[in-house]
């Protein structure tokens, strides 16, 4: 739900969180409008693999380092690549209370 709340705060729309594994250490957010594409029409074909809106797995993985927990952050879906939505994959490497019991 935080996610949700920066999302709208800061572009402007509210993801959808789907894929929730049975494990609970990922899960994926879908934008069905991505305000970072309204700036681009199409890629040029000798830049084809670039990944434009790659900077929101990086800020969300940095904001997730900030609290202390590590992801991965990965792009599964583009709407610039032709997809119908844009699907971003966040896998937590390690569990919250892994941290806690380092500490005792």
């Amino acid at each position: 739900i935080l996610l949700q709340v920066a999302f709208k705060m800061y572009l402007g729309v509210t993801p959808s969180v789907s894929c929730i594994s049975t494990a609970g250490n990922e899960f994926s957010l879908i934008l069905d409008k991505n305000p970072l594409v309204d700036f681009i029409e199409e890629l040029p074909a000798e830049r084809a693999s670039l990944c434009y809106c790659n900077l929101l797995c990086g800020v969300i993985r940095g904001a997730l380092e900030m609290v202390h927990l590590a992801a991965e952050v990965t792009f599964l879906q583009d709407i610039l690549k032709g997809d119908a939505v844009t699907e971003i994959g966040i896998t937590f490497l390690r569990k919250a209370e892994d941290r806690k019991h380092k500490r005792n």
